[in-house]
């Protein structure tokens, strides 16, 4: 089939690397896929090249009407252009519309996956569009995964990888890979992350910068690599190479369930606190134990202050069972597609 995945970047790239990496499966699957972007600066970073079956496309007024696809993956919500909604409605048959929503461990989420939604007025009058939900339990989605990946993981070579790569630790220091948001607790993760020899490969952007305005203050014991950006099977090897990875937002949250080492989550933060009861939500499934479940909420400026870390020997016991608990689901992409095939119009 013919899909064309309609993409806004709102702030970050998270958004982009999620459509990135749920066209990139379509591709292999089969499918042509065509990934309207708005900005697609961060693109060249995440994948120097692109399967022969995706098209990147500019997302303007010109490119978007051009011609629609058999279905239509609207991300996030990101409300196509009115003439592209136009276009649409004209192609008979009419595309399979789905909006893929954010990832959330919410009960709303079983409620709402799958469910239509009618277009009872604008120019996509008269179609009507499907939610399809990422999630951690049966009922959803699933987690975008591709396959053979835990395979692949256990197969990796961690230290050699690293040494490979110019990340080597020195003797005795643990690795942890730091990718988050600007973070009034991170100098607090820090000092609790220096209590012995750590090495920590500090991702580009606000993680990196962050760490450089705190250069004076680091812990003796705690070296500080700032990284280059990383393509996405690159950033996906780091997870799986360090002793402890900080992730954010969505994309590199879902990784780290997949790379099975212990992972502290910096969700995106809302002015509403609405992702406090998101982080809750996730920890309730996620069953990592009480002293995980504090280090999260202290991160993210839900509880009390950051003091010694977890024990990593039980937390990475605890990530490894959930890797293999929502392995056992199928993934998002085949889900997808599957959800797609029994709603596509009948032809002959």
């Amino acid at each position: 089939m013919q899909w064309d995945v309609l993409c806004r970047v709102i702030d970050n790239h998270g958004d982009l690397g999620v459509c990135l990496r749920l066209s990139r499966q379509l591709c292999e699957r089969g499918h042509q896929v065509r990934l309207y972007v708005d900005d697609a600066r961060a693109l060249p970073g995440m994948a120097p090249s692109l399967p022969a079956a995706l098209q990147v496309m500019p997302w303007d007024a010109q490119a978007l009407p051009t011609c629609v696809g058999d279905v239509v993956v609207e991300a996030f919500g990101c409300e196509p252009e009115a003439a592209y909604l136009a276009a649409m409605a004209r192609r008979q048959p009419a595309p399979v519309w789905v909006n893929l929503e954010y990832l959330s461990a919410e009960p709303y989420v079983q409620r709402n996956h799958g469910l239509p939604s009618p277009v009872l007025s604008g120019p996509a009058k008269g179609l009507g569009k499907w939610f399809f939900y990422p999630g951690f339990s049966s009922g959803t989605g699933g987690l975008l995964r591709e396959e053979g990946l835990l395979v692949q993981r256990q197969a990796f070579d961690g230290p050699a990888w690293l040494a490979a790569s110019g990340m080597a630790p020195r003797t005795g220091e643990r690795v942890v890979s730091l990718f988050c948001y600007t973070n009034p607790a991170l100098p607090a993760l820090l000092q609790a992350l220096g209590s012995q020899p750590t090495l920590v490969l500090a991702a580009a952007g606000q993680a990196q910068a962050q760490c450089a305005a705190m250069q004076g203050s680091m812990p003796p014991n705690l070296r500080v690599q700032p990284l280059h950006w990383l393509e996405q099977t690159d950033y996906d090897k780091l997870l799986w190479a360090c002793d402890l990875n900080v992730v954010r937002g969505e994309d590199s949250f879902v990784r780290a369930h997949w790379a099975g080492k212990p992972f502290l989550w910096n969700i995106y933060p809302q002015d509403d606190q609405a992702h406090h009861a998101k982080l809750r939500a996730w920890l309730r499934q996620a069953q990592l134990g009480e002293a995980v479940a504090l280090l999260h909420e202290g991160f993210n400026g839900m509880g009390n202050p950051i003091g010694s870390l977890p024990e990593l020997a039980p937390w990475r016991a605890g990530t490894q069972a959930l890797a293999l608990r929502l392995a056992q689901q199928s993934d998002l992409c085949t889900q997808l597609a599957g959800f797609v095939g029994t709603r596509m119009p009948a032809t002959g």
